[in-house]
């Protein structure tokens, strides 16, 4: 199933995606998409309904991001061999982790702000994972039976904040409007293999990004079951799995970083795609 959330910014309604690529609406359905709904329960209900049953959504809705009730976002950094070694980088020993404000959510096709005292704007195409079910202490083996779905994300960046600025990357990852997210959550059964998913980003139509996610250094099971260990994972948590090369701050010789009126395309195979439009403080 692909699950998303249609409408104004704060007043979303849920729908799905049906096989001709038409929303259909389950407001009649379900309240939202939620936390309840990503769990093993929750889903297998839904995928009891018959799409061509539900109502039809007319026009072209803005879309919010795919699900409500987020917790956390925990996101991985450095966790493509190409993009380690774009950065200069030696390949890390372990996953490395760090947050994204829950203030920062952004649907998929919504403007992306740029905050004061910005320098060095970035993009950033990855795979998103969403937790369907509580995750504490879980073996890799059984990572895939706690995830409800994966998605795009586009995890802006503020380099100068994030590099320069002293202190942790969450402060260069964490501005509003730098965690676009959809344009919807597809469920596992969906993807035959989260390990081998063609993924891009343009910027004003120009190709920045042409990777894959069968470069990841640790997997979608691996970092499940990593970050369980330090943290419990809640329903609709979110996981943004890193960035293949490409990024402005790689670009040589000169590093090339975002600015007012920038348009930035990114998608992935099976996830569908997102366009931003980049503006000032």
């Amino acid at each position: 199933m692909k699950l998303l959330r249609y409408g104004p910014a704060g007043k979303e309604k849920p729908g799905l995606v049906d096989s001709q690529g038409r929303i259909r609406s389950l407001h009649k359905k379900i309240k939202d998409i939620t936390p309840e709904t990503l769990s093993p329960a929750g889903l297998t209900s839904l995928r009891k309904l018959n799409p061509e049953k539900l109502p039809l959504v007319p026009g072209k809705p803005r879309l919010g991001v795919p699900l409500t009730g987020i917790s956390k976002i925990v996101a991985v950094g450095l966790n493509y061999s190409d993009h380690a070694k774009e950065a200069g980088l030696p390949i890390p020993p372990e996953p490395i982790l760090f947050m994204k404000s829950i203030t920062s959510l952004n649907g998929p096709n919504d403007k992306v702000k740029l905050p004061r005292n910005h320098q060095k704007g970035d993009w950033e195409v990855e795979l998103g994972i969403v937790i369907g079910r509580k995750a504490q202490y879980v073996a890799e083996k059984d990572a895939l039976k706690y995830v409800a779905g994966f998605c795009v994300i586009n995890d802006v960046s503020e380099r100068h904040f994030q590099i320069e600025r002293s202190g942790q990357w969450v402060k260069g990852k964490s501005c509003d409007t730098f965690c676009p997210v959809g344009p919807w959550l597809v469920t596992t059964d969906e993807i035959k293999d989260p390990q081998g998913l063609r993924m891009w980003l343009k910027v004003n139509g120009e190709t920045k990004q042409n990777g894959s996610t069968s470069t990841m250094i640790f997997g979608v099971k691996h970092l499940v079951s990593y970050i369980s260990q330090f943290m419990t994972l809640m329903p609709g948590d979110i996981i943004p799995t890193g960035t293949p090369p490409g990024v402005g701050l790689g670009i040589k010789p000169v590093p090339q970083f975002l600015k007012p009126g920038d348009v930035m395309e990114l998608g992935i195979d099976g996830l569908g795609t997102q366009r931003q439009q980049v503006v000032g403080p």
